[in-house]
């Protein structure tokens, strides 16, 4: 878009009356079959755990300023898309039984055979450690363990609490993914041996003790086999985003000196072709699906991967898995790096046993019988931990979406697994939201009317839930047979007992849309450098905005609190990560001297300790005149109000007032890449503004005043809530496309990149200050 069409809307426009969109009229009404499990998990007896407690590390204690034991905190992130929704019409039945992988057998006999390291930890072996913290990829680390309760227990490798949850859980499925549009599954135990066969393999293409392997490609059973095997071999694993440049690429995996680059087909084959002769720890590439479009040297499809397992002897790899002790560097999370490159956060194999210990049973998930939907991106802390390591520990059974699941698959696969946990990014139950509402909205005025009838009584049980009254409104049950477990079952989740949202912000409006259908979303908050969750929500344990209450056995400190009780949200427990790789300094950044994990994140507790987040301190704008303004409130605030808005983005810093660009919300194709054409939810807002546009080119270009109007409208509405003039927003710009992962606005997990945005839009913003200086 030129300088020329370029509209910066300033207040002053006169209000008009229009008709406020109400969130109902969504709810589809039709008749739905009952659905036949995926898997049907036998739950065998409650899992009694086999940790002891062991000799207690020697640690510094956090001082008199932390809160006690016993609250809890957790993690997020993915790409924007919009699942498949959501119709109650037929729904094939899915096999009671799945069969067992063809061509994944492996090395024949009996996978715990050789396996010596033992289930009972009287006898804790830890390697030497002087400090909580490192940055050197072979230095181990005091860990921040307690004399009782949680957090004394007996530290555990990886190794050990596969080997666990295989000698009790062993006949139960444990990975599924569809080949041919049929699920096939691997046993814990046949999970068990093919992560031996691909360490093996790894050992015999020269993987060195610490060293890295990058795996760059969509979730699958080879993905979790290959970050496994790489563990038990004694590597450093590695997840690289599928969204990554090659150059972005080069980065991460010559940072972890990686010797071997695991990708899932020629697409991003040619990525590391591109840069492999700048990585010189290289020695190998495993490409797991399609067939090899050309043959080169050190280059290996997966079926050739898992047969160089049969060249190296069980007695080698038990060797180095013996050698692994729990507080050792095992895994690399890396950083979506929107401030500067990526940091390799180190975590060690106590991090994560303790912490997917730690969740699950602080959920009350019950061993054998879980069930997930593996679709976010596993280069990030939130899905690897939810799919992949909790899972593990508790035995249950992770399903692989298909690699368009973003693209609309999503929704059909839900509908087949019924998963009994879902993790979604905001943007995703954005879009569950976003298609709901245009099925209701052609709907019939009598389904309509019993749509909104039952949303209200939903709403108001899900607030009587969460505020611990206890009271069921009466026509909650009525309500609940009519709609609410139609659409549990419509949308795949009628099983779900923690629909979870984490890694960004989530808006008012979508949490309560989802209370209304008696489908409350439980919110996550931690970081990369803390294993995933510090606070989680839960049943019976949430509260609307709030991120929920610490992991018991972790500790919240909140440093340099203003009157209002904000303060730096500081994180303390086994959690918390080593440090970053080869990076002292920024090491010594995020942790103080006594341990504590600085978050960056502004928060305060409430009076039953539950966590706000009230602001990101690199976030925070501070205005020409010194008054420091948290965007996220202000901009969630704009999205609420004006429907046809998709992003967001505050501007001020520095500056005399603030403004704000906007994007409308926009249809996304096969890419991920926003077209012009606009949702049917933004095609709504126009039509009942009598504008039949349909395209965001046509809106822009003719600067619609119904549409301006209705903009701005919603901007002075916005203000009028402004706690101070200067946090009203004054000036405001349409940019021409959607902000995206592959345009650079938006990180992996979806968050804005502010800094990027600012370079990429330069212009724009100049404009918006020059025209007020005129």
């Amino acid at each position: 878009m030129s300088d020329q069409q370029d509209s910066v809307v300033t207040n002053g426009v006169p209000d008009v009356e229009t008709s406020s969109e109400s969130c109902v009229s969504d709810i589809p009404l039709g008749e739905t079959e009952q659905l036949v499990p995926v898997a049907k998990l036998q739950q065998k007896e409650i899992y009694s755990s086999p940790l002891v407690n062991g000799g207690v590390v020697d640690h510094p204690q956090p001082n008199s300023e932390s809160e006690p034991d016993g609250e809890d905190e957790d993690s997020q992130e993915t790409a924007a898309v919009e699942p498949a929704v959501i119709t109650p019409s037929r729904i094939p039945e899915a096999p009671a039984k799945l069969p067992r992988s063809p061509g994944q057998e492996g090395p024949q006999g009996d996978p715990l055979s050789g396996a010596s390291v033992p289930l009972k930890l009287s006898d804790v072996s830890l390697a030497t450690a002087e400090q909580l913290w490192c940055t050197s990829r072979d230095q181990a680390v005091k860990l921040r363990m307690v004399e009782t309760g949680s957090g004394s227990e007996a530290p555990m490798t990886v190794h050990q609490m596969f080997l666990n949850t295989v000698k009790i859980y062993g006949d139960l499925p444990a990975v599924a993914s569809k080949k041919e549009g049929q699920w096939v599954t691997l046993t814990w135990r046949e999970y068990y041996q093919q992560c031996r066969a691909a360490a093996k393999s790894f050992l015999k293409l020269g993987l060195e003790r610490y060293h890295g392997v990058g795996i760059l490609g969509f979730n699958s059973p080879e993905w979790f086999i290959s970050d496994i095997g790489c563990i038990l071999a004694g590597g450093l694993a590695a997840g690289i985003y599928t969204t990554n440049s090659p150059e972005a690429c080069q980065y991460v995996a010559d940072n972890c000196e990686a010797n071997i680059l695991v990708v899932e087909n020629h697409k991003q084959l040619l990525k590391i072709l591109q840069i492999k002769d700048q990585l010189p720890h290289l020695k190998a590439i495993v490409q797991y699906k399609d067939e090899l479009q050309q043959k080169l040297p050190n280059l290996y499809t997966w079926a050739e991967f898992m047969k160089l397992s049969e060249e190296v002897s069980d007695e080698r790899l038990d060797a180095v898995v013996d050698s692994q002790r729990a507080n050792q560097c095992c895994t690399l999370i890396y950083t979506s790096g929107t401030t500067g490159n990526p940091k390799g956060v180190m975590l060690s194999h106590d991090n994560i046993t303790w912490t997917s210990n730690a969740a699950g049973a602080m959920t009350s998930l019950q061993h054998g019988v879980e069930c997930v939907v593996s679709y976010l991106p596993l280069s990030h802390v939130a899905a690897q931990v939810n799919d992949m390591w909790i899972c593990m520990r508790f035995a249950g059974a992770t399903y692989f979406a298909d690699p368009d699941a973003l693209k609309g698959s999503l929704g059909t696969t839900l509908k087949e697994v019924r998963p009994t946990s879902f993790l979604g990014v905001p943007r995703v139950w954005e879009k569950m939201q976003e298609k709901m509402k245009a099925i209701g909205a052609k709907s019939s005025g009598m389904k309509k009317r019993v749509a909104d009838w039952a949303k209200s009584i939903g709403l108001q049980a899900s607030y009587s839930a969460m505020n611990g009254e206890n009271l069921v409104p009466w026509g909650f049950m009525l309500a609940n047979n009519l709609v609410f477990k139609k659409v549990r079952w419509a949308l795949g989740l009628d099983r779900c007992k923690n629909c979870l949202t984490g890694a960004a912000p989530i808006t008012k409006e979508t949490l309560e849309y989802f209370m209304s259908l008696s489908l409350p979303l439980y919110e996550l908050y931690g970081m990369s450098e803390s294993t995933g969750p510090h606070t989680i929500s839960w049943e019976n344990n949430f509260k609307i905005m709030s991120c929920g209450k610490v992991v018991v056995g972790c500790q919240t400190k909140l440093d340099k609190p203003d009157e209002d009780g904000n303060g730096e949200i500081c994180f303390w427990g086994r959690h918390v990560f080593m440090g970053y790789l080869n990076e002292p300094e920024k090491t010594e950044e995020a942790l103080d001297q006594e341990g504590w994990l600085h978050s960056g994140d502004l928060g305060k507790h409430d009076k039953d300790n539950f966590l706000f987040i009230t602001g990101r301190i690199k976030e925070l704008i501070i205005t020409a005149g010194g008054e420091n303004i948290p965007p996220v409130p202000i901009e969630d605030a704009v999205k609420a109000e004006i429907a046809i808005i998709s992003n967001a983005m505050l501007l001020g810093d520095k500056l005399k007032f603030l403004s704000m660009m906007l994007t409308l919300k926009c249809v996304v194709d096969d890419n991920g890449e926003p077209t012009d054409e606009l949702t049917p939810e933004a095609v709504a807002f126009c039509h009942q503004r009598g504008i039949t546009a349909t395209k965001a080119s046509e809106i822009i270009a003719s600067k619609e005043p119904a549409i301006y109007k209705a903009i701005q409208e919603g901007i002075e509405r916005v203000n009028a809530k402004a706690t101070s003039n200067a946090q009203r927003v004054q000036k405001w710009v349409i940019l021409d496309r959607d902000f995206s992962i592959s345009g650079g606005e938006l990180g992996p997990t979806m968050k804005l990149k502010r800094g990027v945005v600012v370079k990429m839009f330069q212009e724009k913003i100049n404009k918006i200050y020059g025209m007020a200086q005129e």
